[in-house]
Formats: structure tokens, sequence, C-alpha cells
């Protein structure tokens, strides 16, 4: 089937056949789809490489104020200077969904590929980064990733049950957790772990010491004076990031605790920076710039034979400091 003939039997022009074929953001999506289904169901091959590729890798994050964004920056740079490309931060415009002018940018700049950090992408997104032959990697998705999306993770529900379970053997039985947002996957799964290591030690889960908070500092401080507002407080809290914890050490501070003596902090990602608060923080080491080189190298691996989409899940490890000690009154 020829280009013409697709364009006749979708009722649109050939320049919108090749807007479609070139992931051009302006067509509509039942048109882009109706073109996409022709294209498909008569085999057209398409260009898997094209001459105007730039020498770009983009990484993507709907936000840039967090320390753990620079982990990841390091991660992707190092790989892709190695491949000859330089690295381009973009923000996506919206909480986890690409925004259409982001990916009409995308689509005019023609990078080498694409990382994506805590995204879901739709069906015509995804659609319009591989008519545009524009290979994409997911670091952390919000939501259980699809099988067609190589996406690189961590151990979270490994990372939230040792977290927990440090606590449960200094003998800690109210362990309060603040993790990151609700709709995020990475959130749920330190919930779950959370859980799992409060049964394993007999003991019951509080549903008012679990909340869920934003992985920074400002919303683990607030969460934190809120738990530890009465005479019924934790006597640990669980955050679901270091950010997060260096917002409990400050409530606890306000509150005249002292940490570990009063209350025990642990807090996840092991940012440089958990190592010189105050108290060194006790926190989940999530190896952020080993995930950020390892969807690079996924990410240039995608036009090798035979290369399929795979998730890739890295492992973390508990790392004691002094924020943490046995329960007051003993264990």
């Amino acid at each position: 089937m020829t280009l013409a003939e697709v364009a006749k039997a979708a009722g649109v022009s050939m320049p919108t056949v090749s807007k479609v074929l070139n992931g051009r953001s302006d067509v509509s999506r039942v048109t882009r789809a109706k073109v996409e289904h022709l294209l498909d169901s008569h085999g057209y091959r398409r260009r898997t490489r094209t001459p105007s590729r730039s020498p770009l890798v983009e990484l993507v994050f709907h936000e840039l104020d967090s320390i753990w964004a620079m982990e990841l920056i390091k991660g992707v740079a190092q790989v892709a200077r190695a491949n000859g490309a330089t690295v381009v931060l973009t923000e996506s415009g919206t909480r986890h969904t690409p925004a259409p002018e982001w990916l009409g940018g995308v689509l005019q700049r023609r990078p080498m590929g694409v990382v994506l950090v805590f995204s879901a992408l739709p069906q015509d997104v995804k659609q319009q980064l591989r008519t545009a032959a524009i290979p994409f990697v997911v670091i952390d998705p919000a939501g259980d990733p699809d099988p067609d999306v190589p996406s690189v993770g961590s151990a979270n529900w490994s990372g939230g049950l040792a977290a927990t379970r440090h606590l449960t053997a200094q003998g800690h039985a109210r362990v309060a957790i603040i993790t990151g947002p609700e709709d995020m996957l990475c959130s749920l799964a330190r919930l779950d772990g959370y859980r799992s290591a409060m049964a394993m030690a007999g003991l019951d889960v509080d549903p008012r010491l679990i909340r869920f908070g934003d992985f920074h500092v400002q919303g683990g401080f607030e969460q934190a004076m809120s738990l530890l507002d009465g005479p019924d407080r934790p006597t640990a809290i669980f955050a679901g990031s270091d950010l997060q914890a260096l917002g409990v050490l400050e409530a606890a501070r306000l509150k005249g605790l002292n940490v570990p003596r009063d209350l025990s902090v642990v807090g996840y990602d092991d940012v440089p920076l958990a190592q010189w608060s105050s108290p060194p923080l006790t926190t989940v080491h999530q190896p952020l710039r080993q995930m950020a080189e390892q969807a690079a190298r996924m990410l240039f691996r995608q036009d090798e034979p035979g290369e399929e989409a795979q998730r890739i899940e890295l492992a973390t490890h508990l790392v004691v400091r002094q924020s943490t000690a046995p329960r007051p009154g003993g264990v």
C-alpha cells in the first residue's frame, strides 16, 4: 500500500499522512489513530533512524527542585557523553503525564532518545515518539508500566520493609510512615513494605500513623508536626524520602524532642546530604545514579536488532547512622 492509498483510505491528504509519520503534534487524535491503523495493518516499514537526529538525550522531570534529581542527571550524563550526546533537561509541564507542549518540543528537537522520570505515558504519546523513531525509557514509572515501555526502578517494597523492620527490631511499636503521593507506584510499594514489616512484628497498624506526603521538606515537616501533636505520638517515623526526613527532624526540634533519644527517624534515597544532617540520617539507599545509567544504556540499545522492552529493578539496602535508637524505656 502506497502512502497515497493510505491517505485516500483514511480520507485525509498526503501532507497529513506525512505529519503522522514524522510525529507532528498538529494532527487530531482520531485522524492519527486512523492513519496509524492503516500503516500498521498494511505493514508499512518505517525508518528506524533519521539523518536529522540531534546528538541530544532529553531528560524529563515533572519538577526539578529536588536533590535526588542531581544524582539522576549525573548518571544519564555519564552514559550520554560516552555515546557522543549531550543531556538536555526539560520539565514535562504536568504532574506525571507529559503535556502536549512538551511533546511538540521533543518532536521538533528530535533527540537521540528521551528518559522520563516519574512519568506515565499515554498510548498516543508513546505512538508519536515511536512514529518519530525517538526511543524512550522511564525511570521509576508513576504507575505500573505497560509491557512495551522500557523502565528502570528499584526495590521499593524491600526498602520499606527494611526501614520498618529496623525500627521494630529496636522495640518501636508505634511506627508512623510519611510516604509519597498516593498516585505514585513507589509510594505505595514503600507503604506495602511498611505494612508487611509491622505484620511480621505482630504489630497492628494504626491508620492515623499513615500519612501521604510529597517527597519534599515542607511536606515532611507538616505531616510530622501533626503526628507529634498529642500524647499518643509515635516513637519512630519512617519518611519516604530523605527530604521529608529532614522536615521530620525540624518538627522534632520544634517539639522539643531529641532524635534519636525521644524519636527515631529513617529516611529514603541516601542522597549525599543525608550523612551531614544532625544527627546523620539512617536511610534506605536507593541507587539513583545507577538507575539513571542503566536507563541511558537501555536507551542506546533500543536500535539493536532483537532488543525488546524490559523492566529492570535494582536492589536497595539500609544504611544505619545516628538518627535511630532503641525505643524510649528499652526494647
